[in-house]
């Protein structure tokens, strides 16, 4: 590596990396094995900002080893499921290890073709405007954090919060807290609430989830997840079913029925499935109540789809991000209608040429390991457009 170090600082038009999460560092480290020069922009003042900003209890649901990014095993020493904490000494150890050009308290805006029909041109805070040869676009699945419309919620005399501000169950302890949203991170602050001394704990679902064991007998789900990805969706959604139904309790009678929808059709949709971290067990022994799905708020109340109303202290929304790309690419004819891009990995999308992205999709494997894996297919694919 050290010997590429000559060769990467003659080279004028460098790989700019946005975003320092995972993704983005990934593909520096990938690039920089290859001898080619990448810049990793990062608005905030460090790496893994979106990390560092989750809650407290927040563990991998994929497995150590399995988590890695190019270059650099996750220690030993931080146990199967690596914890928030530790994810973000990884990171900050991952970019000191490969030695990354890293460029923080920048903000990248927009990206537009150069003007001389070679390469990017970045316009970035501070009046910047940075000259690359390629681009990759890092920013994260969970970007920008998204609340439904809800009428009433302006006037909502509760606290109403999203769940990228939740960090932890002592402010709540002793009251009476809603979570809206059974996607991982609200089934996980459901069970830290109820943990952590909530008087009284619901969990607003509008459709229910598919829910399994993060390990069955020593064997991680996401195992399963990467054998069966491949394979046809019936076939999976069919096994799914099986192995539910041996693993994981009926909770029916507890208000979470199991779904209607095969497991990887929904997967299909972009709706992974709950890893089970407490919420079975705190749900059957009551500390975990289901309810109905959100529909307004009228005052101190919360209007639940089945008509019922209740009085929660407060309100967790737990209900996703958006990617919010427009802005920095809307232009360039490369994101879907639902705001997507229409290709990731080492394949660049039609028309735009030196353009990559990834960490834009949540696949059943495992999102870290795809980050991996997409980050060599970019090394390489950027690689060979050096050569040429």
């Amino acid at each position: 590596m050290p010997e590429q170090q000559p060769d990467m600082n003659t080279q004028p038009r460098p790989v700019y990396v946005i975003g320092a999460g995972p993704g983005g560092l990934a593909v520096a480290a990938a690039l920089r094995a290859r001898g080619v020069r990448a810049v990793v922009v990062e608005k905030s003042d460090a790496v893994g900002a979106s990390w560092r900003g989750h809650y407290e209890r927040l563990r991998l649901h994929t497995t150590r080893r399995l988590s890695a990014l190019p270059g650099l095993a996750v220690p030993r020493r931080f146990g199967r499921w690596v914890a928030r904490a530790d994810m973000v000494r990884y990171l900050e150890k991952y970019a000191e290890f490969h030695e990354l050009e890293l460029v923080t308290g920048v903000e990248v805006t927009r990206i537009e073709r150069a003007a001389d029909g070679d390469g990017w041109t970045l316009h970035a805070s501070g009046g910047r405007l940075l000259a690359a040869g390629a681009v990759v676009v890092a920013t994260g699945f969970n970007h920008t954090p998204a609340l439904p419309d809800w009428p009433g919620a302006d006037s909502y005399a509760g606290e109403l919060l999203h769940a990228a501000a939740y960090r932890e169950p002592k402010p709540y302890a002793g009251r009476d807290v809603l979570v809206v949203g059974v996607g991982n991170t609200g089934a996980e602050i459901a069970v830290d609430l109820a943990d952590g001394g909530a008087s009284r704990v619901r969990l607003a679902v509008r459709t229910a989830p598919h829910v399994l064991r993060r390990s069955t007998a020593g064997w991680p789900a996401q195992r399963t997840g990467i054998l069966v990805r491949r394979l046809p969706v019936p076939l999976v959604d069919r096994l799914g079913a099986i192995v539910t139904k041996l693993s994981v309790p009926d909770l029916s009678a507890h208000g979470l029925p199991r779904p209607t929808t095969g497991l990887y059709s929904r997967v299909r949709e972009g709706a992974i499935p709950v890893q089970d971290v407490g919420l079975i067990d705190a749900v059957r022994g009551g500390r975990v109540e289901p309810v109905a799905a959100v529909v307004s708020f009228d005052g101190s109340e919360v209007v639940l789809a089945d008509g019922s109303r209740i009085t929660p202290d407060a309100v967790v929304a737990a209900t996703g991000y958006r990617r919010a790309l427009e802005d920095l690419v809307g232009h360039l004819d490369v994101l879907d209608d639902r705001g997507r891009p229409l290709a990731h990995g080492g394949r660049s999308p039609q028309g735009a040429p030196g353009l990559y992205f990834t960490g834009y999709t949540n696949p059943i494997s495992g999102m870290l390991r795809e980050l991996a894996l997409d980050a060599e297919k970019i090394a390489k694919a950027l690689a060979r457009r050096k050569r040429r």
